[in-house]
C-alpha cells in the first residue's frame, strides 16, 4: 500500500471517503460494510460498497462513506479486473465451491490449442445469464434464497462486455486466468459457459478482484488494519 495512504490521519468519513479494502475469504461484502459502520459508532455515518464480491471471492472492494455514497453507482459502473482459477472436468450448481460437484466430465482429450481457441469466443459483447445462486433479485427476493429452497428460477439474460480474457497457466484440470470486464459480469457464469463451449464442464475455484476502474488491490487496506486506524482516531478524539 502507498505510504501516504497508510499514514493518512485526516479521514473525514462524514464528508465522504472512498476506502479501498481487501475483502477476506468467506466474508460477504455487507460483512465488510457492517464492520466499518460499527467501528464508526457512535457517529451515524452512511457506509456502502460499490460492487458485490461473492463470499468465496477475495480482493478489492470499494467502500464509500458519508456524502460519497451518492457516487456508488458511478464507481460500480467502472471496468473490473479479476484473476482466478478454473477447474475443468466438473460442474456445481453454484458454478463455484459454494455447492457440491453435480457432474463429472472426461478431460483427457482437451488440448491447449482447444483451450486457447475457446477463450477467443468470450471476448467482446456477450449475452450472459446470472447463476441461479446469485444476489440478483426476483420479485424482491435474492435468487440464491430461492435456489437454496430448490425453487426453479427464471434467469434473465444480460448484455456484458469482456475486454480481455487470458489463460495464464494450464495445468489440467486447473487453468489460471485474468479477465477485464464490464459492470454486471458474473465470472462464475463466464467460467461455466467456457466449460460448455469446450463440450465439457467447469467451475470457479478461486477469484480475486484486482482492479475497479483506476483503483487497485495493491493500494487496499486489510479490514482490521482500517478498523485499527478508525479506533485510533476515536481514541484521539479525531473521528469525524
Amino acid at each position: 500500500m502507498d505510504e501516504q495512504v497508510l499514514k493518512k490521519i485526516d479521514f473525514n468519513f462524514s464528508e465522504g471517503e472512498l476506502l479501498l479494502v481487501n475483502k477476506p475469504y468467506r466474508w460477504t461484502s455487507f460483512d465488510v460494510v457492517g464492520k466499518i459502520r460499527n467501528a464508526l459508532k457512535p457517529l451515524k455515518i452512511k457506509v456502502g460498497h460499490a460492487g458485490t464480491l461473492d463470499p468465496l471471492a477475495t480482493g478489492l472492494l470499494l467502500i464509500c462513506t458519508g456524502k460519497l455514497t451518492k457516487r456508488i453507482d458511478e464507481f460500480q459502473a467502472q471496468e473490473k479486473e479479476y484473476t482466478g482459477t478454473i477447474m475443468l472436468g466438473a460442474t456445481t450448481p453454484s458454478y463455484d465451491l459454494e455447492t457440491e460437484i453435480d457432474q463429472i466430465f472426461n478431460i483427457s482429450t482437451i488440448t491447449q490449442s482447444q483451450i486457447k481457441e475457446t477463450v477467443r469466443q468470450f471476448i467482446g459483447q456477450l449475452e450472459q445469464y446470472p447463476p441461479a445462486h446469485s444476489a440478483v433479485k426476483m420479485n424482491g427476493e435474492r435468487l440464491y434464497v430461492k435456489a437454496r429452497r430448490g425453487e426453479e428460477v427464471e434467469l434473465k439474460v444480460r448484455q456484458i462486455n469482456i475486454a480481455a480474457f487470458d489463460i495464464t497457466r494450464i495445468d489440467l484440470p486447473e487453468l489460471d486466468f485474468q479477465v477485464q470486464c464490464s459492470k454486471g459480469t458474473y465470472i462464475r457464469s463466464l467460467v461455466h459457459d467456457f466449460g460448455k463451449a469446450l463440450n465439457n464442464g467447469a467451475y470457479l475455484s478461486r477469484l480475486v478482484r484486482t482492479r475497479n476502474g483506476n483503483y487497485h488491490l495493491n493500494d487496499a487496506f486489510e479490514v482490521m488494519e482500517l478498523i485499527g486506524q478508525i479506533k485510533h482516531l476515536k481514541e484521539e478524539g479525531k473521528l469525524k
